[in-house]
């Protein structure tokens, strides 16, 4: 879940005080395209401080935000990073550089790094950065912190032996095995700010009072309505010219889980940023765009993969053959064309292309009616009962019509599939209950493989689909104390073929995530504080800071 193609190579992050630079050029352009080509901007505007935006989300994130235990999707991680600054940050091409960390040096094999934080950054409440409190997040994600508790992170962080302070600004993180990819994970998605100290020992509220070191701070949050944000005028990053980021004085998010009622909040004028992944409301946006009317910014870079997730652990789909029955009775040539509308690229597996463990052909079988078929009636052999399952969805109208044609490609082998919607946090929660047979799920944002490692492992709380597979677990294993990038890219493409050949889940399409905007540039911001360019996929979110109202 957290993007790092370079996070393998034996090489230490180190970054230089250098100030952000304003990443400029023409909005618009094709989902492959980098950062400075399709970031907002002119090559001869300059950002005049000032403004506001009003941003739609796709979703609210009720839970709140104390990261630490939050649960955070698309939405919940995009206004996490306006409010919440995270120790590294992405590259434009997957590698790691640094945020709050000026360095993140590791040891010969991989078993301790050392944190350097840079100097003279301070919380929303004026309280300063310091190891102390790094540390003390460090330890609140992976369970060692007595005034938080967290669900899922303490698993994610479960190789880390221990974390010291070394002097007021170092902390050392010791690992139990070597782990090439602890840079990546102190990003986790964008998930993994820091927060401050008085939020952190928060015990009654530390879900809506938000202290971190973020661009912005938050003003007021009205559960379904709107998170009001403004700017902090603190904040630690300037961009080339030496103008204070950000740019904006506020930002307002409102949740749209209903697509089509978004784009309608955007075409009206009621929010003037969004961000989607629906190909109705792409084709919309790509018109709105060439006649001049808004900038739109695509990515298919780093995607997530759209698929079925089937649950491992209960019937029907412990049994292989029911798995595979399902499988290749979805035409996801008629899903894309039909739903899609040929706007998106059809999944071979969990890493898209371009990203290490990357295969064209994984072994994933083909639609075939006849095969099908035959895998249903084995199915019912092996199990005393016809395949049927219930699939759990989104009620968002572009879900709702795919597993409505997957129900309806089901019929046709004699599968009967039941439909049933739920909004995303109740999703998340059945995923983590266990107590259903099908999800329509969107995970797995690429870059860094070993990202994926609690997604999969046997176990874990986090391997929602609850398969228990040794020669996955070996693998996992293996990936993540490699530091060879071409022996890790041989371990990740067996990996690979292995989903393809158990279908543990049904894979639809790679999401390609779009922010479109009315008179606000910017989406992708400065460049990092190294100088790198920003990292180009939006599935993970993008900065605010440099966010500008067009003059």
């Amino acid at each position: 879940m957290t993007p790092d193609s370079g996070m393998i190579r034996k090489v230490a992050i180190v970054m230089i005080a250098a100030v952000a630079v304003l990443a400029t050029a023409c909005g618009g352009g094709s989902g492959s395209e980098d950062p400075s080509a399709s970031g907002g901007g002119s090559e001869t505007e300059v950002p005049t401080p000032g403004g506001e935006a009003v941003y739609g989300l796709e979703a609210e994130t009720s839970g709140g935000y104390c990261l630490a235990e939050a649960q955070l999707a698309a939405s919940g991680i995009q206004v996490a990073r306006s409010v919440y600054d995270t120790l590294t940050i992405p590259d434009n091409q997957g590698n790691f550089t640094g945020s709050l960390a000026e360095s993140v040096t590791p040891n010969a094999d991989y078993t301790q790094w050392t944190v350097k934080l840079r100097p003279g950054i301070t919380f929303h409440d004026g309280s300063p950065l310091d190891a102390q409190v790094v540390k003390n997040n460090i330890d609140a994600y992976r369970g060692t912190y007595p005034a938080r508790s967290p669900l899922l992170f303490r698993f994610v962080f479960e190789p880390i032996a221990d974390v010291s302070v070394a002097d007021p600004s170092t902390v050392v993180i010791t690992t139990k095995t070597p782990w090439p990819g602890l840079p990546a994970a102190l990003f986790q998605s964008g998930r993994m700010g820091i927060m401050g100290q008085a939020q952190l020992d928060d015990t009654e509220t530390c879900d809506t009072k938000l202290i971190g070191t973020g661009p912005f701070q938050l003003q007021d949050w009205k559960v379904n309505d709107s998170f009001v944000a403004v700017k902090n005028p603190n904040y630690w990053q300037k961009d080339a010219a030496g103008t204070q980021l950000p740019y904006l004085d506020k930002i307002t998010f409102k949740p749209y889980p209903d697509g089509i009622a978004r784009l309608n909040a955007f075409n009206s004028g009621e929010i003037n940023v969004m961000h989607t992944s629906g190909a109705e409301d792409l084709l919309d946006l790509r018109d709105q765009r060439d006649s001049g009317e808004i900038e739109l910014v695509e990515s298919d870079q780093f995607a997530e993969v759209s698929y079925g997730m089937l649950n491992a652990s209960k019937p029907p789909f412990n049994n292989r053959n029911c798995r595979l029955a399902a499988a290749t009775a979805v035409d996801r040539n008629e899903i894309n064309k039909i739903i899609n509308l040929d706007v998106l690229t059809m999944a071979s597996g969990p890493f898209g292309k371009g990203d290490v463990g990357y295969l064209e052909n994984s072994g994933y079988p083909e639609f075939d009616l006849e095969k099908a078929k035959e895998y249903a009636a084995l199915c019912q052999q092996e199990t005393g009962a016809p395949l049927e399952f219930t699939l759990v969805s989104t009620p968002d109208p572009g879900v709702v019509k795919t597993v409505q044609l997957i129900q309806q490609q089901a019929e046709k082998i004699g599968a009967k599939v039941n439909l049933k919607q739920v909004e995303q946090a109740a999703l998340i929660n059945t995923a983590l209950g266990g107590d259903w047979q099908a999800l329509s799920w969107r995970n797995h944002p690429g870059g860094n493989p070993d990202g994926q490692y609690n997604w999969w492992k046997s176990g874990s709380p986090v391997n929602f689909g609850k398969f228990s597979d040794p020669e996955i677990d070996r693998l996992l294993d293996a990936g993540r104390a490699e530091p060879d990038q071409a022996k890790a890219a041989a371990i990740y493409e067996e990996i690979n073929r292995r989903f393809g050949s158990e279908v543990y889940n049904i894979w639809l399409n790679w999401t390609q995530w779009n922010v479109a905007s009315k008179g606000i540039s910017g989406v992708y911001g400065p460049n990092n504080p190294d100088g790198s360019e920003p990292f180009p996929g939006l599935a993970t979110g993008h900065p605010v800071l440099g966010l500008y109202k067009k003059n």
